[in-house]
């Protein structure tokens, strides 16, 4: 019985330290690079600004996080903006678009998108009616159902740039909803509007071709 009892304590004790290390994980932001560092990426030469975009598809690098964003269907896409230039430029209008080898264009998920996809509260749209009140209850919020730990995950992720300084990166990740696609890089281009200059005048669209990334792994 000593060695049955102590092959059970040994599982309990391992359980309860991954459950730990489980519970203590917390998401930290990738160090950024330069953007031309990475395969997939386009260069504005004459305005010496680079966009990257490094995809987190793998376990390997998806272990940043502590959410299951593949078994959720959302693609985190590492963006990274250089700017190698003089004179700071403007993100505030900044926008992506992942567009498909079939066409699909999908913009980034917001955090409410997020929080709806993340939710335990599953409704299936033909419950009873549970409040005969003339009143009705307050509608829960999008982020009912998240846990706490997802929600300042997503907080902290999330692309918040709004200006890039001379010769100087910055970096944040945006999500895309990639529910029903079986190879969303493949082929795949996310496209980049939306850069100003230091006098306002916006920069010609940004083209990053994904396969670039695909051919480097």
């Amino acid at each position: 019985m000593v060695p049955t009892l102590s092959r059970r304590a040994l599982l309990i004790l391992l359980l309860s330290g991954a459950l730990l290390t489980y519970a203590s994980k917390q998401f930290v932001m990738p160090v950024a690079r330069e953007a031309q560092t990475y395969p997939a990426h386009d260069v504005h030469g004459n305005e010496n600004v680079t966009v990257a975009a490094d995809p987190y598809d793998t376990e390997g690098k998806a272990s940043v996080f502590t959410q299951k964003y593949a078994q959720n269907q959302i693609l985190p896409i590492f963006v990274v903006v250089t700017n190698g230039g003089d004179q700071p430029i403007a993100l505030e209008n900044m926008t992506l678009q992942l567009v498909t080898q079939n066409d699909s264009k999908i913009q980034p998920a917001n955090l409410d998108d997020l929080y709806r996809r993340f939710s335990k509260l599953k409704s299936r749209g033909d419950e009873p009616r549970r409040n005969p009140l003339p009143v009705p209850f307050p509608k829960k919020g999008p982020q009912a159902g998240v846990n706490s730990k997802a929600i300042n995950e997503f907080n902290a992720a999330m692309f918040r740039a709004r200006a890039v300084e001379p010769h100087s990166s910055h970096a944040g990740f945006f999500f895309f909803d990639i529910e029903g696609i079986s190879q969303p890089l493949t082929g795949a281009h996310l496209y980049v509007t939306g850069i100003h200059d230091n006098n306002g005048q916006e920069l010609m669209y940004l083209d990053i071709p994904l396969d670039k990334y695909l051919d480097s792994k």
